[in-house]
């Protein structure tokens, strides 16, 4: 589907409301859904967390998200595009979220390679009796922190069908293939994951799996540490600040109703969330009472090693395993994918709007690229090491600081959030108030601004994981590095394409101030 911009030029729309909401939370719904908010809601007050976590999701995750579709609805385009159109000078903030973008894009595919091989391993629980050996040793090969150009073969092999399939995505197009990619994904990932989920509940131990994840620890709601990490997870689980939404929401038709998509993405996001809590703790109670143990005394209940070593513990111990393997692994699959898409366009439309390419020709391009990346740093006996700190640098220091700063500049510098809002409520049945304006210019980017101070002031003191200082001043520092450079090098490349002086937003600047309130 297109549609007809104001100077006459066609730009591919969603072919409905429905289609750009399920791409919407197939970008949001991915692997930090599942192995992530489980052990950071169980190390961080039980079912106290979900206070602050809602909290958070109000204060922040919705009206950045907000921000987002006002951007990229209004002003028809990628994140450097739109940001460009919005104010002139904030093109670089664009820059720099799309090479966030990038740079996420080429370690997260390793990611669902692992899970690809993972999915082929469960029938037959191919990984043994000793999981942490077989995935670090056996599978990835890992060597120390370093610099490897030895590719790993089972890495390798599933890692090049995911970038085949994301060009083959990208070049059918935002109708043709995003959104039918979404279509067909998400209910698969609801259904599939739904059937793991009420197979975990009816194992024995699974009530004190329960009873682990959601005991309130009160006590836990004056520990700042707490709320931090309430307000890191929403925020990191809903793709927002760092350019998805921009381009997926420049994709909906002029009149579609925003704020409600947003309402219905953020909060079925959480209930992924929490459902992704039952699942897994009821496993890992399951895995406990095999083993006559505590769930407490229990290893890896977060991150990789919670899906590809403590997982594959868990399958092995049950009755019909395959079939359990094959549900988890191939949600991990569906849900990275999609969320992966949603990476990969975000870069692909900017490359594509910048350079005047064709959209096939952009998707084969930062494909190829992104791909040669994934290969040479993710599929080697290194990749581990530089994954987990690019991971972490990427996310906490990059995504971080590029939500303060759009922020500062839309509310701060540009003046254009009541703007925003007016162009909201112009199209939406929910429409917001003037309460959003100090979400999103104060209160969002102060406790983000928080949050990673504290991040830096850890690495800076203690490290990370005990890696070489170098190692971390190459993959950590020079992530964050890289994307600054490329950010000030995107905006320095003359336009030569989308960037057309006669664009005029709509509805007109004239109609909105008439319709304050």
């Amino acid at each position: 589907m297109t549609e007809t911009g104001t100077t006459g030029g066609q730009r591919q729309t969603w072919t409905s409301n429905r289609g750009f909401i399920l791409a919407a939370i197939g970008s949001a719904v991915g692997l930090g859904n599942i192995w992530r908010f489980p052990g950071v809601a169980y190390d961080s007050g039980g079912g106290a967390f979900l206070i602050p976590y809602l909290i958070a999701l109000v204060t922040a995750g919705l009206p950045i998200l907000f921000l987002d579709y006002a951007i990229g609805q209004r002003f028809r385009g990628s994140a450097p595009l739109a940001l460009r159109r919005l104010w002139r000078k904030a093109e670089v903030i664009g820059w720099f979220q799309t090479m966030l973008l990038f740079i996420i894009s080429v370690y997260y595919a390793a990611v669902i390679a692992w899970a690809l091989s993972y999915f082929y391993f469960s029938f037959g629980n191919k990984w043994g009796s000793d999981t942490a050996s077989f995935f670090v040793d056996d599978y990835l090969q890992a060597s120390e922190p370093g610099i490897s150009s030895e590719l790993v073969a089972g890495v390798a092999w599933p890692l090049a069908l995911v970038w085949v399939a994301i060009i083959i995505v990208l070049a059918l197009g935002i109708a043709g293939g995003v959104e039918k990619v979404n279509v067909i994904g998400i209910p698969l990932l609801v259904l599939g994951f739904g059937a793991l989920v009420i197979r975990a509940v009816t194992l024995p131990g699974a009530a004190d799996g329960l009873n682990a994840l959601f005991t309130p620890d009160w006590g836990e709601l004056g520990n700042l540490n707490v709320w931090i990490a309430a307000y890191s997870q929403i925020f990191f689980s809903m793709s927002i600040a760092f350019g998805i939404m921009i381009a997926y929401s420049s994709f909906q038709r002029r009149r579609s109703n925003m704020t409600s998509s947003g309402l219905v993405v953020g909060f079925a996001n959480s209930s992924f969330e929490i459902l992704a809590g039952i699942g897994v703790f009821s496993a890992l109670g399951f895995l406990a009472h095999q083993e006559g143990v505590g769930v407490a005394d229990l290893e890896g209940l977060t991150g990789p090693i919670l899906s590809f070593v403590t997982f594959p513990a868990v399958i092995s111990e049950m009755p019909g395993s395959a079939l359990f393997g094959a549900l988890f692994f191939g949600s991990l699959v569906i849900a990275g994918f999609t969320s992966l898409v949603s990476l990969v366009v975000g870069v692909s439309v900017a490359i594509q709007e910048k350079f005047g390419l064709s959209q096939r020709v952009a998707a084969v391009v930062v494909g190829v690229v992104c791909a040669v990346v994934s290969f040479g740093l993710f599929a080697t006996t290194t990749g581990l090491f530089a994954l987990d700190t690019v991971d972490m640098f990427a996310n906490n220091i990059g995504v971080v600081s590029s939500a303060i700063a759009m922020c500062v500049a839309v509310v701060w510098f540009a003046r254009k959030g009541d703007l925003l809002r007016l162009h909201l409520n112009s199209v939406s049945t929910f429409e917001l108030g003037k309460w959003w304006l100090p979400l999103i210019g104060v209160f969002a980017p102060v406790f983000l601004l928080v949050m990673m101070i504290q991040k830096i002031v850890d690495v800076i003191n203690n490290g990370y994981e005990g890696y070489p200082d170098w190692y971390i001043n190459l993959f950590g520092w020079g992530t964050v590095a890289l994307a600054v450079i490329g950010a000030i090098v995107g905006t320095a490349i003359s336009w030569r394409g989308r960037d057309d002086p006669a664009f005029r937003p709509w509805p007109s600047v004239d109609f909105l101030e008439g319709q304050k309130r």
